[in-house]
């Protein structure tokens, strides 16, 4: 496969991951009541960045960026079919064309150090959520949700290969 092949199957996996995600989310929102991430909050994370701004107390009480909710969505899905290059490259071409679980499950539990290690602390929540009211809660709902998008990355990288 070309290098422009292999881009293209990283950035599909990723965004299907992501998309698989968000899905969960809604599915979690919708049956159970349980918020989805706020990604206007991601957002003013990231716009608050050039202004040297990269740890806060709240991001409610942080201040507002214009356009903070494309921002963190789109940051959402950049981070997503990052995660599915990593994949990629770890993988190869042969795991493109046999896809196996367990390398998108292992990418996506050893990439929880970012939510858990940068973005809670700096958005303040915490290492691992360790500022938030349920921390044991936060670390669990991180952990489904990236055992969810790896799953995700998985069932793309397989129907991408049931498909060629």
């Amino acid at each position: 496969m070309t290098v422009l092949g292999l881009a293209g199957a990283a950035a599909a996996i990723g965004a299907g991951g992501t998309v698989v995600l968000d899905l969960w989310a809604k599915l979690l929102q919708r049956a159970l009541n349980i918020p989805g991430p706020n990604w206007a909050m991601v957002g003013r994370w990231i716009g608050n960045m050039p202004r040297g701004q990269f740890q806060h107390a709240s991001m409610a009480q942080a201040a507002p960026v214009r356009g903070e909710l494309v921002i963190g969505w789109t940051a959402h899905y950049v981070i997503g079919i990052s995660y599915g290059a990593i994949v990629v490259a770890l993988g190869g071409s042969s795991w493109l064309n046999r896809p196996t679980p367990l390398l998108a499950l292992a990418v996506a539990w050893v990439m929880l150090a970012a939510p858990f290690f940068v973005m809670m602390p700096g958005m303040g929540s915490g290492v691992a959520g360790s500022k938030t009211p349920h921390p044991h809660r936060t670390r669990l709902k991180s952990f489904v949700s990236h055992t969810i998008f790896g799953i995700g990355m998985f069932a793309t990288a397989l129907l991408m290969a049931v498909l060629r």
